[in-house]
């Protein structure tokens, strides 16, 4: 698992700058559609009823206000419109800037 170095706020995007070099950037749009939070994707139970994950897709003029890195395997971002509880994995993260 690869683990960020630098993040950065450039404009409108997320820039981070991983451990073997590799840069990844993300709109502030594209990362809030991304989120993996159970409010956004939806979750499944044990019977295979999806519970969330009815929200709006598209997330135009939301910003990224800032971020908290969460142990040695995410980043959880706050937007600008409230949501702050996805917590984008450092691997997540690698797959969605590839």
């Amino acid at each position: 698992m690869h683990s960020p170095v630098n993040l950065q706020l450039i404009g409108q995007e997320v820039a981070i700058v991983w451990d073997d070099g590799t840069e990844s950037y993300f709109t502030f749009e594209r990362l809030r559609a991304a989120s993996p939070s159970a409010a956004n994707i939806g979750e499944r139970d044990i019977m295979g009823n999806q519970y969330g994950g009815d929200g709006p897709k598209q997330f135009p003029g939301v910003t990224v206000l800032s971020w908290e890195k969460v142990g040695n395997y995410a980043i959880r971002f706050d937007f600008s419109d409230g949501h702050r509880t996805g917590l984008y994995s450092f691997d997540y993260l690698r797959e969605l800037g590839a």
